[in-house]
C-alpha cells in the first residue's frame, strides 16, 4: 500500500446531534454533526411525529392538490 493515501481514521471522533447527545464513533473526520439520532428518531423513541426540517411534506401534498385537481 502506498504511503499518506489514505485519509487519517479517529478512533474518538465525536459526533453531535441536533437534540445535544454526544456519541464517540470512528470516523475519517474529527467531529460530526447530524440532525437525527437514535435518542431523539420516532422510531427508537416511540414518539410518533413527523420531522420535516425542509418543508418536504407541504410541498408532496401541494403537487398531489395539483394532480388530483388535475384528474377532475
Amino acid at each position: 500500500m502506498k504511503k499518506d493515501l489514505h485519509p487519517q481514521y479517529n478512533i474518538a471522533s465525536i459526533a453531535t446531534c441536533a437534540c445535544g447527545a454526544v456519541f464517540k464513533v470512528g470516523s475519517t473526520m474529527p467531529e460530526i454533526r447530524m440532525e437525527i439520532c437514535s435518542q431523539c428518531h420516532p422510531f427508537y423513541t416511540g414518539n410518533e411525529k413527523i420531522m420535516d426540517t425542509a418543508g418536504r411534506v407541504e410541498r408532496f401534498n401541494k403537487r398531489r392538490a395539483a394532480t388530483v385537481k388535475a384528474k377532475k
